[in-house]
């Protein structure tokens, strides 16, 4: 499935349907009076978060969305069908904005939430409910409203606990795979991913939603890389995990480089929560790793780990520090 982040859709709930002007007209009634039912409300068009969606992807090749207009009001006082609502589902995590894209209308960030994009016309009223002591013959009704009418545009935003960052090729694929359920690709060459992933982490009865985004270069601000628009899917994140190739040349240059280019996207995710994960301790000895961590500790306040994720303890190891940072 591919995925999509971002889609501008045109909406249109359902028109009223029109009152009748409709008499009586049966034999042997001499005064059969005004009998005309009212129209039917029109069909609104319904936002519903939806736990198993992750993408936009269906609103791609269907942008235009209209509901049932309402039924006309008929004799007999019989009223209108109202119009089917027309209900679209949205990975839980949509926002939906306005046609300027920057006006935020709707937060999704419950399940089976719902939300009146717009509202169907209200139905017209048949010549029976203009009847009066003073008219008793009444020609007059009401044609039915139209329904709203709107382009809006969608963002998903990922939820999820924690957000895992760092540089192409750290390993952080392969984490969420030893963590998690999920089941992303990994391959030894930079951008082997290229949408976020999502997965889940069982400990101690608890689970933890782990996100997973597209590693992160230098100039990624300039739009180098991947750019930084993926940013946005760990902006709902409690807190950060930094993965860092602890086989890098450069540990501290490594680090602040992702650093920087969170801090183009916004201030405010240097300011989460952040556990720092040393990656492939299997790669160099022990020795060497008490060294890296010792002279690393100068440069952070962060908590420092050293993991192997091809290593059960390291795997059990990570998961019990993550509790500490989703609450």
């Amino acid at each position: 499935m591919k995925f999509l982040d971002q889609v501008k859709i045109y909406i249109k709930a359902g028109n009223g349907g029109d009152g009748s002007p409709s008499f009586r007209r049966e034999k042997f009634i001499e005064y059969g009076g005004p009998d005309g039912g009212d129209g039917g409300k029109g069909g609104s068009v319904i936002l519903k978060a939806e736990q198993n969606l992750n993408t936009l992807i269906d609103f791609r090749y269907q942008q235009h969305h209209k509901a049932k207009r309402g039924e006309n009001g008929a004799g007999q006082n019989r009223t209108g069908k109202s119009g089917e609502d027309l209900i679209l589902k949205v990975p839980l995590g949509t926002q939906v904005f306005e046609e300027d894209n920057k006006t935020l209308i709707y937060d999704f960030t419950k399940i089976s939430e719902e939300f009146i994009a717009a509202a169907g016309g209200k139905g017209g009223l048949g010549n029976t409910r203009f009847k009066s002591s003073t008219n008793r013959a009444p020609r007059k009704f009401t044609k039915g409203t139209q329904g709203e009418e709107f382009t809006i545009w969608l963002q998903l935003k990922t939820i999820a606990d924690i957000g895992i960052i760092g540089l192409p090729n750290a390993g952080k694929s392969s984490l969420l795979a030893s963590v998690t359920n999920a089941n992303p690709k990994i391959a030894n060459y930079q951008f082997t991913t290229l949408n976020p992933n999502l997965g889940v982490a069982s400990y101690d009865d608890k689970e933890i939603t782990i996100a997973d985004i597209p590693g992160l270069v230098e100039g990624a601000h300039k739009g180098t890389g991947l750019g930084i628009q993926f940013l946005k899917h760990i902006e709902r994140c409690k807190s950060l995990l930094h993965l860092i190739d602890i086989t890098s040349d450069d540990l501290k240059k490594s680090y602040q480089q992702v650093k920087n280019e969170l801090k183009k996207y916004s201030n405010k995710l240097t300011k989460k929560k952040e556990l720092i994960v040393l990656n492939k301790i299997d790669l160099i000895d022990e020795k060497e790793v008490n060294h890296i961590i010792k002279d690393f500790k100068k440069n952070t306040k962060s908590e420092i780990i050293a993991v192997s994720t091809f290593n059960k303890s390291s795997v059990s190891k990570i998961k019990s520090k993550l509790l500490n940072y989703v609450s």
